[in-house]
């Protein structure tokens, strides 16, 4: 329990446990300061509060979270504590967790109840982590807001009119208003990058096959997309659950062996090329947007990093030829076996998707593929002459909760559903990894991301650069009050 000797200042007032790092938990947990008992009861009660206001807890595991604190709260007694040992983590609703309902958004399956952990749950239990709760998704993770017809809207701590972002939406809320430090997103479109970029945190997207999706990852939509990672306040928090979750997995068709090796992050990128990028060539950016990332990727600039010019462009049609016949097919028919009226209550948007993905041929699926490969090699020429690219995370700043998103930026039409961030979902085409990074605010006051990608395999630069940005201009001071 908390030490009464505590020195004035220390950690002690509600909420404050919550809000620390994993890092300073677990040094708090070493030096005895306060135990994973008061942290978890902290942590429940902040989750209350933000549930309360921003409604992103789809179902509760406090209870079981109490039992395990109890049983953390030993480990370091008799000295058999794990590396993330009673640390809180919640887990988002499309990630099995044993005996807990898998709703995944979807009115279908609000009674689907899992027998077994997912791979990534399991392995955060075997490290110590303890999970917290379910947190919100869109049905299926088809769009990037955590609204659903299962949980309702999500809304943004920072301005509760405006969404969190997705799919991992509920995940981004609670880490952002202090309701533990880590959560488990996952990210097919963008749905880690989305939410960190509009709450303000951290959230990276790992490379495609390098963290387990096994078993689980329900409904199994956006196959050749979907990558599962951390979202934490601090770039270490991300390092320290990704070196914990990283692994092969053999019933994870694209998981590949690979040492994860030390993915400490340390600040010191004078050795790594910079390229940048703010439009991919073609992507419509609000200017606010814009100026922050401007900002934020100089400031980069100025750290005797080698920076590298390196004109980067996409086809301004590759949403329509390369991205929707990839994911809407893969999303149709990860729900294919259902019946039409498994979609009575299901949004309209997404009932669309699903006849969209059901009308295009194995063709079109396949000439979307070799375009792909394409978009593959643009990214294996650019990192020959670049080690990272920086570009904004999202185009804009959280819009009205409740809407699927923006179709005009900067007086220019965009797709309403992807068209507003044209930044994440080529790196999931990809499979590079990714991370958004907090670099501003706009005049109202909502966060603004700035996306680092780096060539497969190298997390390490990915954590670098942002461990660099965390330095030069910190972020995790800067906290929404609910």
């Amino acid at each position: 329990m908390i030490d009464d000797t505590m020195t004035a200042g220390a950690v002690s007032a509600p909420g404050e446990l919550a809000r620390l790092p994993a890092t300073e938990m677990l040094a708090g947990y070493k030096s005895g300061r306060f135990d994973p008992v008061d942290v978890m009861e902290d942590t429940i009660a902040s989750l209350r509060r933000v549930d309360t206001s921003c409604n992103m807890v789809v179902t509760d595991l406090y209870e079981s979270a109490r039992e395990a604190a109890e049983k953390s709260a030993r480990a370091y007694s008799d000295g058999t504590a794990g590396a993330m040992e009673g640390i809180p983590v919640s887990i988002k609703d499309l990630v099995f967790v044993a005996g807990v309902p898998a709703k995944g958004g979807a009115p279908s399956y609000a009674n689907f109840v899992p027998g077994t952990d997912g791979q990534v749950v399991r392995k955060l239990r075997e490290a110590g982590a303890i999970p917290t709760c379910k947190t919100t998704t869109c049905e299926s993770g088809y769009k990037l807001t955590a609204d659903s017809p299962v949980s309702g809207v999500t809304r943004n701590p920072w301005n509760r009119d405006r969404t969190s972002g997705g799919s991992s939406g509920g995940a981004a809320a609670g880490v952002a208003a202090g309701a533990g430090p880590i959560a488990i997103g996952t990210d097919g479109v963008g749905s880690i990058r989305v939410p960190s970029s509009f709450c303000g945190v951290f959230g990276l997207k790992p490379t495609f096959g390098l963290v387990s999706r096994a078993p689980g990852f329900f409904p199994p939509s956006w196959g050749s997309l979907a990558h599962t990672g951390p979202i934490t306040n601090t770039v270490a928090d991300a390092a320290l659950t990704l070196r914990t979750i990283a692994g092969y997995d053999i019933r994870d068709a694209a998981s590949f062996r690979s040492a994860v090796g030390d993915l400490s992050p340390q600040p010191a990128v004078q050795l790594v090329r910079v390229g940048v990028s703010k439009d991919f060539g073609y992507a419509a950016v609000d200017p606010h947007v814009s100026a922050a990332f401007d900002a934020a990727a100089a400031a980069i600039l100025g750290s005797n990093v080698d920076f590298v010019n390196a004109e980067f462009t996409l086809d301004p049609d590759i949403l329509a030829k390369v991205l929707k016949p990839i994911a809407f097919t893969e999303q149709a028919s990860s729900v294919g076996a259902r019946p039409d009226e498994a979609f009575a209550e299901s949004d309209e948007e997404f009932r669309q998707i699903i006849t969209e993905g059901r009308s295009f041929s194995g063709i079109d699926y396949m000439t979307a593929t070799h375009l792909r490969s394409k978009l593959r090699g643009q990214f294996v020429e650019l990192f020959a002459n670049v080690d990272v690219l920086l570009t904004p995370t999202v185009s804009v700043t959280a819009f009205k909760a409740g809407t699927l998103g923006v179709d005009l930026i900067d007086g220019r039409n965009v797709d309403v559903h992807l068209g507003w961030s044209p930044f994440t979902w080529p790196i999931n085409l990809a499979g590079l990894p990714a991370a958004s990074v907090p670099c501003g605010f706009d005049p109202d006051g909502l966060p603004i991301g700035l996306q680092v990608i780096a060539p497969w395999g190298r997390e390490d630069i990915v954590l670098a650069i942002a461990a660099e940005l965390e330095l030069l201009r910190p972020w995790a001071g800067s906290k929404p009050r609910l």
